[in-house]
C-alpha cells in the first residue's frame, strides 16, 4: 500500500483519535469505516427517500394541522 502525508488540525485529529475502536488503530482504519458507512447512508437513505416520495404521491401522510389536531394542540 502506498503512503502519503497529510495535515489535520489537532481538534480533527483529536476527533478521529477518539473513533479508534482499540488505541492502535490506523488513522486510514478509521478513515476507511467512516466512509463505509457514509456509503452505507447514503444507499439506505437514498431509498428510504424514495420509498417517502411514493407514500406521499399515494396521499399517504398527515398536515400539520391534522397532527397537531390528533395531539390535542
Amino acid at each position: 500500500m502506498a503512503t502519503t502525508t497529510i495535515q489535520l488540525s489537532t481538534d480533527l485529529k483529536r476527533s478521529l483519535e477518539g473513533m479508534k475502536l482499540h488505541p492502535r488503530e490506523t488513522f486510514n482504519d478509521v478513515l476507511e469505516r467512516i466512509l463505509e458507512d457514509l456509503r452505507e447512508l447514503d444507499t439506505t437513505t437514498s431509498a428510504e427517500i424514495e420509498e417517502a416520495r411514493r407514500e406521499i404521491r399515494a396521499g399517504k401522510y398527515l398536515t400539520s394541522d391534522q397532527v397537531r389536531k390528533a395531539m390535542g394542540f
